[in-house]
């Protein structure tokens, strides 16, 4: 059953959905969530002041095998007047002395390696005006086109992108700071391919004696991100896919979990958080269930790729699961995802 509401860009929202729930113009879904009650609640966990960096290495998994659409980042000079500015004479001080200067740029692909989505990165077709017509739309009914804009190439120039809503920008002036909570699904199943839903999720936090509240950032480790630092650049992509747990988006109970839990974040270590291997059988409407439900209909940030294994081994050495998580992505405006730099203090 569809929620009918006179909301301007929308008349009915998915089931299940959270639209409007946080205002009629919200562009932050659960990360409104993240109160400064969260970040509190992260701040009483800095018991030893230590810290940890969540983030891959940028260049890494290397290459473009995990997604042919994504490329390392490159980095080149910045040029003026046909010179590379890297060990450029900028001024003479004085008599054989140099002011001597570099300066680079990057082409990035945003979601290449340690990644925040933004709830711009996933919509679906979905009838928000009750017409019966479904319309591409995405979290909160914002548009297709109006508001996620794809703009085509004209007399040369290369096409280019702009989420006018929903970007990326938003979670970054809100900081995207509160309390993590650990689920070491390595630690409970292994390394290898596991697929994870609702009941082996409950059986892992009762083994590790993992609570999760209203409002915490959660984080999963798989081992995935484990193995491709290993890798050093060179993916072994038939061996990535035997790595690691990952959720299962086609069971319903794990869906229901995530929206009755109102945790603010998922984030995880593996590529995709779901199971991105599964092929329609004809029957499904998604191939990725997981981001369809999180994003589209929850406003729920998914991150990926993160670095974990160096926190989940302190934690575990110290009988917790819970630390303070400072992740805030690039403040890019209409951008669809982020690199970021994930800190834990413990």
């Amino acid at each position: 059953m569809t929620h009918q509401s006179d909301n301007k860009r929308w008349q009915q929202r998915p089931e299940g959905a959270n639209w409007g729930d946080f205002g009629t113009d919200d562009q932050l879904g659960r990360v409104n969530l993240l109160t400064a009650e969260q970040v509190l609640k992260g701040a009483r966990e800095v018991l030893t002041g230590n810290v940890f960096s969540l983030s891959l290495p940028l260049d890494l998994p290397g290459g473009n095998a995990l997604n042919p659409r994504r490329f390392p980042p490159r980095l080149s000079p910045t040029r003026l007047d046909g010179n590379d500015y890297v060990n450029f004479p900028l001024s003479r001080v004085h008599e054989g002395l140099l002011d001597v200067i570099s300066d680079d740029e990057v082409v990035l692909s945003l979601q290449y390696s340690s990644q925040w989505d933004s709830l711009a990165h996933v919509g679906a077709l979905f009838d928000a005006d009750g017409d019966g017509h479904a319309e591409r739309c995405y979290y909160n009914g914002y548009r297709a086109k109006a508001d996620i804009q794809h703009l085509s190439a004209v007399d040369g120039e290369a096409s280019a992108s702009r989420a006018r809503r929903l970007g990326i920008e938003h979670m970054a002036v809100h900081g995207m700071q509160g309390r993590g909570v650990l689920v070491d699904l390595a630690r409970v199943f292994g390394t290898g391919r596991t697929l994870v839903g609702y009941a082996e999720l409950m059986h892992a936090m009762k083994t590790l004696d993992v609570t999760v509240e209203a409002g915490d950032m959660l984080v999963l480790r798989t081992g995935f991100a484990e193995e491709v630092m290993r890798m050093g650049g060179r993916p072994d992509t038939t061996l990535l896919k035997r790595t690691g747990a990952v959720l299962d988006g086609r069971d319903d109970a794990l869906l229901e979990w995530i929206g009755d839990s109102q945790i603010a974040t998922l984030c995880a270590d593996n590529y995709a958080v779901e199971n991105a291997d599964h092929e329609l059988d004809g029957t499904e409407c998604c191939k990725l269930p997981l981001h369809h439900h999180c994003l589209f209909k929850l406003g729920l940030p998914l991150a990926e790729l993160w670095y974990l294994g160096p926190l989940a081994n302190w934690l575990a050495a110290h009988g917790r699961s819970r630390f303070m998580l400072t992740a805030p992505p690039l403040r890019l405006p209409g951008a669809i995802g982020s690199p970021v730099t994930p800190v834990a203090t413990v």
